[in-house]
């Protein structure tokens, strides 16, 4: 029998299958060749990668839109002119045999063949390209997520310019601090760290984390109302952007969809982050997890499939380096250990490069080199930036150091891993006795959720991830718990305070307990790879029934960790009202000081600045300038005439006097004393009376 009898494509070189059925190809020896001067390894890594994507799970590579990019790396061009040189010598040899149009007859079966394709319009085009946008996973994903993440935090959007989540203290101080940068950056940029509180202080909006990368916010809206609605916006955002930035990481590591969904909803909304719920430059940590997966797309990397060169993306490397730098703008709280670990891994890389450099020649090509230089100096360049202003209050207000006694205040012991906080509705009341015996329940409650412990326990021993990653993970589990008791492991000795002498910084960190952070993400990878692989066993054993039911009840099987998860971060989160703005603060010029004046009454009053920027005395960070405490003390007996003198020599003008605030402050009982120093008016303007010097 002929090759064209036989129905085969007469390709040089096919062979019956074993069974009869078909053909297979003999295997070509020049296939796998590596181009000249490339070696055998670039040959063999690259016939590796196109196995992996065969067999794989289609959805198990987190690439987005980029997927289908062609590396610039030489295996990559020489295969294309290869095939491009294949294509065209086909093409003339089948001219060849043919002939001309005129010289045979058409072939009359061609009527039965398939009718080509009809050319598109550009608008039609759009409409399909949008439609493809539309449905992309990663559009479902952040759909989704904002979804969750509004359901997740409610009621903070049920009454959003009138409440606040937690207390009306550090999240008052937070919002006008995205209120400041944008005001500032739209009228006088050369201003921005010397910001109108805490006057006459320099410096002073380096006085704590500074959520400078929500400073476009900050463009839209003035005045106290819609600050605070600019905060509950940007609080729904941030836990979104947690949730997805999480599961983009689980996805490109090669977690499944599912199992993705759990590490996103781990990350986002763990029981101890609920008592984060008025720390939002804490709460703001989804750039994290979402750099991360862009360098590891970027650079063609995943936990489950190793280095893959064909998937390298010089863009989506660049792009990880800038939501990195916008991540670390955000604050030094968690930004500053996202930056050492970015360093040390970098480290680590070249290093690993430098020993394997025989057997992987090219690991970078030069987009992509060019692409992690400049972005690493992107990076570098927006942390020195933001650092010079930190070293310059730190060399202003010694006070403002941390010290080791400070970080044993803060330090949780191990039973504070399983204590929830009183925002969890499910643990809070259960939890209420374990919470009573830590000496700072509100940083040491770092319970990350039980059923994400059983099921990153779980991924010690059923995984989709090797065994050598799983120990890995566990590793990093474990060190963190260290760094996270502070000096209540062992007194730090090896852990935490190595840390605090010798890394620049880190002396500034107050809370060691927010290393939970990365603890919680390592447990959302283990707990991804289990969840992972349990879905693929499902699928295995759905498609051995026949018929196969119930297929689908075991596919919603599949949904309970990431049900449990979720049911664990549900909240009971208090939303105070914020205190209304009194009508001086809309008329009264500064620089001014509003007493009665403290660390959490001053967070309001910055609040209720953001109408007209005017200077002040008052302010509150996570220290008290001397100045702050001095004008303090000096004011007890206002308005007597040193009080009054002292005040008029450092610039102060104006004194507003909360009335309704002054009981049981320093203060109480000074508006019935009489004003006897010559050039001092008081007047009464609406709740607050007003003394001008």
């Amino acid at each position: 029998m002929t090759t064209e009898q036989s129905g085969t494509t007469g390709r040089p070189g096919a062979e019956p299958l074993p069974d009869g059925t078909g053909t297979q190809d003999r295997p070509d020896e020049t296939a796998g060749a590596a181009p000249p001067g490339e070696g055998g390894t670039a040959g063999s890594a690259s016939g590796k990668d196109d196995t992996e994507k065969a067999g794989a799970n289609p959805s198990d590579e987190a690439g987005s839109a980029g997927d289908s990019s062609v590396s610039d790396d030489a295996t990559g061009k020489k295969a294309d002119a290869r095939d491009d040189a294949t294509g065209e010598k086909a093409g003339a040899g089948d001219k060849g045999a043919t002939g001309t149009a005129g010289d045979e007859p058409a072939d009359p079966w061609s009527a039965f063949g398939p009718a080509p394709e009809p050319v598109l319009g550009r608008a039609r085009r759009a409409v399909r390209a949008v439609g493809r946008f539309l449905v992309h996973e990663w559009t479902l994903a952040a759909v989704a997520a904002l979804a969750l993440a509004a359901a997740m935090t409610w009621p903070t959007l049920r009454y959003p310019r009138h409440t606040l989540p937690q207390d009306y203290w550090d999240p008052s101080l937070q919002a006008w601090q995205m209120a400041w940068s944008g005001h500032i950056l739209r009228t006088d940029p050369a201003m921005l760290w010397h910001a109108n509180t805490f006057y006459p202080e320099n410096w002073s909006f380096a006085f704590s984390d500074t959520l400078l990368g929500y400073a476009p916010a900050g463009l839209i809206g003035a005045g106290p109302e819609h600050a605070v609605l600019r905060y509950n916006i940007m609080f729904v955002l941030a836990h979104a952007l947690a949730a997805f930035g999480a599961y983009v990481l689980a996805r490109q590591l090669g977690a499944g969809r599912i199992g993705g969904a759990v590490a996103g909803a781990s990350f986002a909304y763990a029981p101890w982050l609920l008592a984060q719920a008025g720390h939002l430059h804490i709460l703001s940590n989804g750039g994290i997890p979402l750099a991360l997966a862009m360098l590891a797309r970027g650079h063609g990397w995943s936990l489950r499939y190793g280095y893959r060169p064909r998937r390298r993306h010089a863009g989506w490397a660049f792009a990880g380096w800038l939501v990195a730098a916008w991540q670390l703008s955000l604050g030094f709280g968690i930004g500053l250990p996202f930056a050492y670990m970015l360093a040390g891994t970098g480290v680590v890389a070249v290093v690993l490069w430098f020993v394997r450099r025989r057997r992987v020649k090219r690991p970078f090509g030069r987009r992509l080199f060019l692409a992690d230089v400049f972005g690493g100096l992107a990076f570098a360049a927006v942390g020195a930036a933001l650092a010079v202003p930190y070293f310059k209050v730190a060399e202003l207000h010694p006070n403002a150091e941390r010290t080791l006694g400070d970080i044993g205040l803060y330090s949780p012991p191990v039973s504070g891993f399983f204590t929830a906080p009183a925002e969890s509705r499910v643990w809070g009341g259960l939890h209420e006795g374990a919470r009573a015996v830590l000496p700072w329940h509100p940083e040491m409650t770092l319970l990350p959720g039980f059923a994400l412990y059983a099921l990153a326990a779980g991924g010690l021993f059923f995984s989709v991830w090797r065994v050598r990653h799983r120990i890995f993970l566990l590793a990093g589990v474990l060190v963190t718990m260290a760094l996270a008791m502070g000096t209540r492991f062992f007194g730090g000795r090896f852990t935490y305070v190595p840390l605090f002498d010798y890394l620049p910084g880190w002396s500034g960190l107050r809370t060691p307990g927010r290393m939970m952070l990365w603890t919680t993400l390592l447990l959302g990878l283990l707990a991804a790879g289990a969840v992972t692989a349990f879905c693929m066993r499902v699928r295995e054993l759905a498609a051995e029934r026949v018929p196969p039911w119930p297929g689908p009840w075991l596919r919603l099987a599949t949904l309970l960790p990431l049900a449990l998860v979720l049911v664990e971060g549900l909240n009971a989160t208090p939303q105070p009202v914020v205190p209304r703005q009194p009508a001086a603060m809309r008329t009264v010029d500064g620089p001014m000081l509003v007493l009665p004046s403290s660390q959490n009454l001053d967070q309001p009053v910055m609040l209720w600045s953001t109408d007209r920027f005017q200077p002040m005395v008052n302010g509150g960070s996570g220290f008290t300038p001397r100045s702050q405490a001095r004008i303090r003390e000096a004011t007890v007996s206002f308005p007597d005439y040193a009080s009054v003198d002292y005040l008029r020599q450092i610039g102060v003008k104006n004194v507003v006097v909360l009335r309704d605030e002054l009981a049981g402050t320093p203060w109480e009982g000074m508006l019935d004393r009489p004003v006897d120093t010559p050039g001092v008016t008081r007047e009464q303007v609406g709740e607050a009376v007003v003394f001008r010097l």
